[in-house]
């Protein structure tokens, strides 16, 4: 393949829709052999495996300021949601975790506003109203596994799209000065560090590792490497060759593609699940419409 190909930015952007699209089918085919904790421990810590060798060099370079404010980043977007996502889709399917998933920029907008006092024009704060009655459509219909309510686990995933806002905005405005490709991999090299205990503690390594595991190890590990590494390399350059408000549209395409892999895998995707997504859509639209705001950070 031309390497040219990846200078163009539709493609770039495909490839990211497509990458963290998919990131929930596979953790959903990862739980079917190991626990939530077990699969955000190993996604964590193999990424940081992959990046430390970028991560170690920046975090010894960084003021004690800017590191404490990169391990920040890192645990409301780096690591706490690769926990919660997982709990949660022990209970809800991919495809309503890839859209509740979408929340996150409108998230960014609301918490800017509340933690730092960064106001916003009438139509963002309209399209985050209209977001936020898409995420209560969804929690109200969502699909039901068990008897008991889904709502809880639902919460956890709107949590986490919560998280990654906080750690948007952490980026956006306590670690500008700093390089992209410092900051993301800073983040999983400090974050490996708990996660290995937290695999070693799960019993992870004396697992009887049978066809079953052997499989859901493999979807663990194309879900760290091209879901957690390699995206988030790539969604910088992505920014880096384009703008933020062009990256940005992954969030329009990132829940397609989870609901395409979930009708394929069976799950239910009924028209309130349908109606949910088109009005958190239109508030992300909505909310986009101002060029100047701060960015989505990646998974």
């Amino acid at each position: 393949m031309d390497i040219k190909i990846f200078k163009n930015k539709w493609f770039l952007l495909t490839i990211m829709a497509i990458t963290w699209g998919s990131s929930f089918i596979l953790i959903k085919k990862s739980l079917l052999a190991f626990t939530p904790f077990q699969i955000g421990a190993f996604r964590v810590g193999l990424a940081g495996l992959i990046l430390s060798y970028l991560g170690i060099p920046a975090l010894r370079k960084m003021s004690r300021r800017d590191a404490l404010w990169v391990g920040a980043a890192g645990f409301f977007g780096n690591f706490l949601p690769m926990f919660l996502f997982p709990i949660a889709q022990t209970q809800v399917g991919s495809s309503l975790a890839g859209i509740i998933n979408s929340l996150e920029p409108i998230f960014v907008l609301v918490l800017a506003f509340m933690l730092f006092g960064i106001k916003s024009r009438l139509t963002q704060v309209f399209g985050a109203i209209i977001g936020f009655l898409g995420a209560a459509v969804l929690l109200y219909f969502s699909e039901s596994k068990t008897e008991d309510s889904q709502i809880a686990y639902t919460l956890l995933m709107v949590l986490a799209s919560a998280c990654y806002a906080i750690s948007a905005l952490i980026i956006k405005l306590k670690l500008q000065e700093v390089k992209s490709i410092h900051v993301s991999s800073g983040v999983f090299t400090i974050w490996m560090v708990p996660s290995m205990f937290i695999l070693i503690f799960s019993g992870f390594f004396t697992k009887d590792f049978d066809a079953a595991a052997i499989e859901a190890l493999g979807f663990m590990s194309l879900l760290s490497i091209f879901g957690t590494a390699i995206g988030i390399v790539l969604f910088y350059k992505l920014i880096q060759d384009t703008s933020a408000v062009f990256a940005s549209t992954v969030s329009y395409l990132l829940p397609v593609v989870a609901v395409i892999w979930g009708v394929l895998d069976g799950e239910e995707f009924n028209i309130w699940y349908l109606l949910g997504a088109v009005l958190i859509l239109i508030g992300i639209y909505l909310i986009r419409e101002k060029k100047k705001k701060p960015q989505v950070t990646p998974r």
